[in-house]
């Protein structure tokens, strides 16, 4: 449509003849005629109106036309969507259009041609452009690096992580042994640490290890992965599931790494995955200094010139690794973390708890709130705090033989020798705590003084166990004068089943 406007232009303004606008437009004399007359007929004059654009023009000028087809034209997002069911084929699909539209239908290469040419225009593919210090790509290469085990000739197979920073395509790569959590967090840091920098966010594919549900929409991300990016600064947002242009930058990486690094590597025989990483970073500078094809630049002139100078500084302290699990305390308010057991609050039995594993510690987490801390390893597989105890338990875990002994002293020498006989003439001293809180309840009940009156009487009659003081206490025995032995035998009724003393001599 400039054409057109140029015609006119020269036409009408600066008064050429039809010949000279043609040379001067490059075209001939008998196009300059058509346009001429075209805009006469739809009657433009010169100038146009200023609000006149070649759009609008080229609409005024030709119409557009559009002949009647015979052929009864297909709905092709409806074909396309039938097209992702199961069994369901282009071929079945132009047999159903024949039986409906019969004459009027496509031959079916026409049918497949019209529907290609429909699905090419619905692709749209938009160029993506990273800013400087935007966004780090990672993922894993398809192909694995054998490993030789010296001692046996076991072949173990390595992983490698690639992460690629947006804006210079800077590359760092790595071999790890597997894709699981503890390398794929390693993996990170060292990454980091290569780049001199975190970028304000991470891009990696929905592995299981970084991402817990990869939902297109609200993908949920692995607690230990969350806090660990927090840790640095950045965030992670996740590839949608099934979308590669999402993370084209991170596939051609993955394709550079294994064409330029593992293809020559593939005559190497390793024996430890340090020497694979060693061989690794060494191809690494040639990668990373290769100029891009037709250009004098290469990814280390723009990470040194873009990416680096806006990066985000690293921590004066780097992360350390934590798994993260859900733990529900039972009855004896102890959570079971890798087969053992710790304390918590007893307020929360039953309450769904978070729990940080890392190296070291054991932290115990309600609503975000830090209600226990334990050592991890331990030399007991319980391992519990007196704060976490209920008053009861508490007050059990403080006894002992000392303080029973202790409490009976105060109240008098027969109720501590009464007290001492009942830890001693058991097979373990707790056996006697039951007795001896007995002993403690009646010198609440009765008094200390008539206690230790009650033991007086009972170590006399050599019956010290808790229900005969006890019944020496409600009879009202203590407060009666306990005579001698020997009055006490003469009080004895005179009858044939008593031997009397002569009989053990």
């Amino acid at each position: 449509m400039r054409q057109i406007i140029n015609i006119m232009r020269l036409k009408y303004e600066a008064k050429l003849s039809n010949e000279k606008v043609a040379r001067a437009c490059g075209v001939s004399k008998g196009v300059v005629s058509k346009y001429l007359h075209l805009a006469a007929a739809r009657g433009l004059a010169w100038p146009l109106p200023e609000d006149t654009d070649e759009a609008q023009l080229e609409r005024l000028l030709f119409p557009a036309t559009q002949k009647p087809s015979r052929f009864a034209k297909p709905e092709y997002f409806q074909v396309h969507q039938e097209l992702k069911r199961k069994g369901v084929t282009l071929q079945l699909l132009w047999a159903e259009h024949v039986a409906v539209h019969e004459d009027r239908a496509y031959r079916y290469s026409q049918y497949c041609h019209h529907y290609r040419q429909w699905r090419k225009k619905q692709r749209r593919s938009m160029r993506q452009i990273h800013r400087a210090g935007e966004k780090t790509f990672i993922d894993y290469c398809g192909p694995t690096v054998p490993i030789i085990c010296r001692n046996t000739g076991e072949i173990r197979r390595a992983q490698i992580f690639v992460a690629v920073l947006g804006a210079s395509s800077y590359t760092f790569a790595e071999a790890t042994w597997s894709q699981s959590l503890p390398d794929w967090i390693a993996s990170h840091q060292r990454a980091f640490h290569f780049f001199g920098g975190v970028t304000e966010l991470q891009i990696p594919d929905n592995l299981l290890a970084g991402v817990t549900d990869a939902n297109r929409y609200t993908p949920v991300i692995n607690e230990t992965y969350a806090e660990m990016a927090a840790h640095y600064q950045t965030a992670v947002l996740p590839a949608r599931p099934r979308k590669p242009k999402d993370k084209a930058k991170a596939e051609v990486a993955v394709q550079i790494v294994e064409r330029w690094i593992l293809a020559r590597l593939r005559h190497h025989a390793f024996f430890s995955l340090p020497e694979l990483n060693q061989a690794i970073a060494e191809l690494l500078p040639d990668l990373n200094e290769r100029h891009f094809q037709g250009q004098e630049v290469s990814r280390r002139d723009l990470y040194e010139s873009i990416d680096a100078p806006v990066l985000k500084p690293l921590p004066a302290r780097p992360y350390e690794y934590a798994e993260w699990r859900k733990a529900r305390p039972g009855i004896d308010y102890h959570v079971s973390v890798a087969k053992r057991f710790y304390s918590v609050p007893h307020a929360l039995v039953g309450q769904t708890l978070d729990v940080r594993l890392t190296a070291e510690t054991v932290e115990v987490l309600h609503k975000g709130n830090r209600v226990a801390v334990h050592p991890r390893q331990g030399p007991q597989r319980y391992s519990t705090l007196v704060e976490h105890m209920p008053r009861s338990h508490r007050a059990h875990r403080e006894w002992s033989p000392g303080r029973f002994l202790n409490w009976a002293q105060d109240i008098g020498p027969c109720t501590r020798q009464v007290v001492q006989q009942q830890l001693e003439n058991r097979p373990h001293p707790e056996h006697g705590y039951r007795a001896c809180l007995g002993l403690l309840n009646l010198a609440r009940r009765y008094s200390k003084t008539r206690l230790e009156k009650a033991c007086e009487r009972a170590l006399a009659i050599r019956s010290i166990n808790y229900q005969s003081i006890a019944s020496i206490l409600k009879q009202g025995l203590d407060q009666q004068v306990l005579e001698g032995d020997e009055h006490l035998q003469d009080d004895l009724p005179l009858h044939d089943n008593v031997r009397g003393a002569d009989y053990y001599h």
